[in-house]
């Protein structure tokens, strides 16, 4: 027999104030200031990577970062955020813990709590703040139709999160169902509708970010750069709070999608960097280039003059440019590897701490 879905209400959550947090921001934010660390066997790596970089850039390409959530607790938000700025970067991409991390630094400058004690007493990831404003921000936004990474970026860079009231969600609801408004604009509102009756505040909503100035989510909207979000469904620690609704997710989740779809449509001549991913990178990247080039074989035009730069602290021990190894090698099995391999282009593998690996490509692409 299918149990009963399991009802958040029945949780108690804390305040975000009250945990113990791991990380402070303003200990571990990667500054610019100093040398990069030595990036020793890798260092002619890095040197003909800035090269192409630099070579996209001046053709108009795009260059992708799409990084997982340590790149953001190593402080290297800020680091992304410069890159962002320079113009090296033209899309950054990441998975729901990457966009949690950042948001927590920029409200209250602390991220990460000790898994294994707050597991221990029920309480890990059951924090009232994070849960409630991302889903705030993720419900409002979805009748904007904006992504994830926009909605979090936009309440982040504006301190502040608007919920229309009940007669307006009802008012766009209708005018849905009578073909007056867009569908997923409707079922945006019935979602915002359930939230406030459940009693999330309306109005406008006043949410402090006072060490904004680290996040890359939020300078990435103000650019006008995507900044992308890639969840999975309970992975995150915002699945335990009552207004998260998965409605809401899968909307920005979708949109973030097809945005970063786009980008990857246009990736001929460009970079794409793949930083501490090791699953959600390489499996959104061969979904949406299949797409691209479906489109584009019919146009009469191929997606094939790409760099991807994979980088993470495995040890590969395969000639990934010799092909794929023998199902008995384990070197098969190393998923980020063997499906970027299949995606054609060109495919470097650099080992190297995230935060050596990128202070040295920004101090290379600095130096020009």
């Amino acid at each position: 027999m299918i149990p009963e879905p399991f009802d958040r209400a029945r949780i108690r959550l804390r305040p975000l104030s009250e945990r113990r947090s791991k990380l402070g921001i303003e200990e571990i934010a990667a500054t610019g200031e100093g040398a990069a660390p030595p990036a020793g066997d890798a260092a002619p790596a890095l040197d003909e990577l800035a090269r192409e970089i630099e070579k996209a850039r001046s053709r108009g390409a795009p260059v992708v970062i799409c990084h997982g959530a340590h790149l953001i607790k190593n402080g290297l938000g800020p680091l992304l955020a410069r890159l962002v700025s320079a113009g090296w970067l033209t899309h950054v991409a990441t998975n729901g813990a990457g966009s949690i991390h950042d948001w927590e630094f920029a409200h209250q400058g602390r991220s990460t709590e000790d898994v294994r004690a707050y597991v221990a007493v029920g309480e890990f990831g059951l924090w009232d703040e994070t849960g409630k404003y991302i889903g705030l921000a993720l419900l409002a936004g979805g009748l904007e139709g904006l992504g994830y990474g926009e909605a979090v970026g936009r309440l982040i860079a504006e301190d502040r999160i608007e919920v229309p009231p009940l007669e307006a969600l009802e008012e766009i609801a209708r005018a849905a169902l009578d073909g007056k408004a867009p569908a997923d604009r409707g079922a945006a509102a019935l979602d915002l509708l359930d939230a406030v009756r459940k009693g999330a505040p309306a109005g406008e909503i006043r949410v402090a970010h006072p060490w904004k100035i680290y996040s890359i989510q939020a300078r990435c909207r103000e650019k006008g750069i995507p900044f992308t979000v890639h969840p999975g469904v309970g992975q995150d620690i915002i699945y335990g709070h009552p207004l998260l609704a998965g409605g809401a997710v899968g909307r920005a989740s979708m949109t973030d999608f097809l945005v970063y779809a786009s980008t990857i449509e246009r990736l001929e001549g460009g970079v794409y960097l793949s930083v501490g991913s090791s699953v959600m990178s390489p499996m959104i990247f061969e979904k949406s280039l299949s797409m691209a080039r479906n489109v584009l074989a019919r146009k009469g035009r191929s997606l094939d003059d790409f760099t991807i730069a994979v980088n993470d602290l495995a040890r590969i021990d395969w000639d990934w440019s010799r092909g794929e190894p023998p199902m008995e090698d384990p070197a098969y099995y190393v998923r980020f590897m063997k499906s970027f391999s299949r995606m054609g282009g060109k495919l470097r593998y650099v080992g190297l701490d995230n935060r050596a690996f990128l202070l040295g490509l920004e101090e290379r692409l600095r130096r020009g």
